[in-house]
């Protein structure tokens, strides 16, 4: 029954918001009966399903939108505005019994009455709809002969009484338990049953069938007319064929049976697999260091067994690459919520609001997937609420009435950015100044000493708020400390930037998950760190004469080019090492943008198994990530653009 009701959940999630996408798009295109007959299953499917569980009266409200998407098929009632808003109130609804029956196995005490409200509206939209007639037949006849003569008997007798003859095929869906259809339960309904066969539809598995999958196709001949017969089949209508008994004739196609599902693999042993690469690649590390150490004493055996070594290392990075594939999921799957809330929002403050989002298939880790809806969520409903202004206000600044907010993923420095945009009244840092001042964040003199820049970071700081009244949706700044703390957590960073009058832009930049990246091991501080490979464009060894004073700090000349030099453990905090006869740099950036970073020694390349920062490495700055490497010991991964971009702003 576990088994069972995690199946329920995790399908009838997806069911949710499939019929919420697709009534979405149905309101932006009304003529779109590919959309109409999607939203129809969902709900079909997801009030079948609601049957197995004591869900009485999230069933009798689906049942009731179930209804009115019918007679939206049958062009019986228009999809018009106030139709749309309620099934997808439906939607909504179910989404939040769906989680209080998940979390406490029942739904919500006021889900009675809800459910009666939203069963009575639903049905206000289909008063005067006339009942369906009925379907058109599903299916071809090529089966209908092989049944004839295996019925022969059983039809030659029914045929003496003179009475109208149907034969019938049904192929249930796989998973029609799930849906909470009972193929037995629906044929015994049917009326005149006088023949009945049941074959496999696909061979049984040596290790006997899976649980819970519908494997058989039920042929049978009932001596009731046709039309009478779809009356009891009207549920599962695409899952079955009729034809009139003698003389078949031809059915059109319907759309048939629905597609195979992808293998459903429990997290825990995906992420075993993982745990197991990443692994693999950390002791190649390890047979990479004993090369090294039997190189001293047979250089002939060491460059056989490198050999060997290095194609380990290919391999190892394939097969980790490979297994964290199965870890990744596109972040339509954060977004895919969104355009819903952003609708109910901006109804709900009587705004008009365009969203639209890019890069749905841009994948990350799971882990970062699903921790980055509720940042979004509180970022979206500040922008709705504080960063759109009112239709008036926007005509009066010569802006369109529709205010424009636009969400936006692509993959970046190995992770991937999320940029949310609008093009509201933006913010105006010397009004953040006035407020911080106001509500005593920090003393009037340091507060007039912040750059715009920093005084746009100021929103980030907890119980900030601009807002002039509490209301219901968050304001502009209310709470953006509790999603820098989300996002941080899950290894990011945000930033902010705002145009008053022209909008506000947030960037959050993920880790795209655990990874294999190539790094140059380097000493600083006596400690030993990773620098990106990716990030260091050369490195050098020259006396220390060649570096210079420079105002407060220190240069030299590369190849004609003044490059500032900055000491590593500096950096961190640590104590520089006292410099030797030679100093050795590496190179960072390119053009004028170039900087060269004073280490005390440099180790060498590796390819690690990079990890976002966790426990108390999140969000501590200038961190990519960490590694263990093949002695054992731990490295931390250096973000050097982090570091240099924090001792600029110094």
């Amino acid at each position: 029954m576990n088994e069972l009701l995690e199946q329920f959940l995790v399908e009838s999630r997806e069911l949710v918001q499939a019929a919420a996408d697709d009534l979405l798009a149905l309101e932006r295109n009304p003529g779109d009966p590919a959309r109409l007959d999607g939203a129809f299953r969902a709900v079909h499917t997801l009030k079948g399903s609601v049957a197995l569980f004591e869900l009485a009266p999230m069933g009798a409200a689906l049942h009731a939108g179930e209804d009115l998407l019918e007679a939206l098929r049958r062009g019986a009632a228009a999809p018009d505005r106030v139709a749309m808003d309620t099934l997808l109130a439906l939607v909504g609804a179910s989404e939040a019994w769906l989680e209080s029956f998940a979390a406490d196995g029942r739904l919500p005490e006021a889900a009675e009455a809800e459910g009666r409200a939203l069963e009575s509206a639903l049905r206000a939209r289909m008063s005067g709809v006339a009942a369906p007639s009925a379907p058109p037949p599903a299916a071809s006849q090529d089966w209908l002969p092989a049944l004839l003569e295996r019925e022969a008997a059983a039809i030659a007798r029914a045929r003496t009484e003179g009475q109208a003859l149907t034969a019938l095929r049904y192929a249930p869906s796989p998973d029609c338990f799930f849906l909470g259809d009972d193929p037995v339960a629906t044929l015994r309904a049917l009326p005149g049953p006088i023949a009945l066969h049941i074959a496999p539809r696909e061979p049984w598995p040596a290790d006997g069938p899976a649980p819970f999958t519908c494997n058989i196709v039920i042929e049978a001949v009932f001596a009731a007319p046709e039309a009478e017969l779809r009356k009891g089949l009207r549920l599962v209508a695409d899952q079955v064929a009729l034809a009139p008994v003698p003389v078949p004739a031809p059915a059109p196609s319907g759309p048939g049976l629905p597609a195979p599902r992808g293998l459903r693999v429990d997290a825990a042993r995906v992420d075993a697999l993982v745990d197991l690469a990443g692994e693999l690649v950390v002791a190649r590390n390890g047979l990479a260091h004993l090369v090294a150490r039997v190189g001293e004493e047979n250089p002939a055996l060491a460059r056989a067994l490198a050999e060997s070594e290095a194609g380990i290392g290919r391999l190892a990075e394939r097969m980790h690459r490979t297994a964290l594939g199965l870890r990744l999921v596109p972040l339509g799957r954060a977004f895919a919520r969104l355009p819903r809330l952003v609708r109910e929002t901006a109804g709900g403050l009587g705004k008009e609001v365009t969203f639209t989002v890019l890069g749905e298939a841009v994948e990350a880790d799971r882990t970062v997937v699903d921790g980055l809806f509720d940042p979004l969520l509180h970022l979206l409903r500040n922008a709705v609420d504080h960063g759109i202004e009112p239709t008036g206000a926007r005509e009066a600044a010569g802006k369109p009435r529709t205010g424009r907010i636009t969400l936006s993923a692509a993959r970046e420095d190995g992770g991937v950015a999320v940029t949310l945009s609008d093009d509201g009244a933006g913010m105006d840092p010397a009004r953040l100044r006035a407020v911080a001042k106001a509500r005593g964040v920090a003393d009037a003199a340091t507060i007039d000493a912040l750059d715009d820049r920093e005084a746009l970071d100021l929103v980030f700081r907890p119980g900030f708020s601009t807002a002039g009244a509490v209301t219901a949706i968050s304001g502009r700044g209310v709470g953006m400390d509790a999603v820098r703390a989300a996002v941080e957590a899950l290894g990011g960073r945000v930033t902010l930037s705002s145009i008053p009058g022209q909008g506000t832009s947030v960037r959050l930049l993920l880790p795209g998950g655990a990874a294999v990246m190539g790094v140059l091991t380097v000493r600083a501080g006596g400690e030993l760190y990773g620098i990106p490979a990716e990030t260091v464009a050369e490195t050098a060894r020259l006396p220390k004469a060649a570096i210079q004073p420079l105002g407060a700090g220190e240069a030299f000349v590369l190849r004609g080019r003044t490059l500032p030099v900055l000491r590593l453990a500096a950096l961190l905090g640590l104590e520089p090492a006292p410099r030797g006869a030679t100093a050795r740099l590496l190179v960072t950036g390119g053009g004028t943008d170039g900087v060269a970073l004073e280490v005390e020694g440099f180790g060498g390349r590796l390819d690690v198994l990079l990890r976002p920062p966790q426990g108390l490495l999140r969000g501590l700055p200038g961190l990519v990530g960490t590694a263990l490497l093949g002695d054992g010991s731990a490295l931390l991964v250096l973000d050097l653009p982090d570091l240099l971009a924090r001792a600029g702003a110094a």
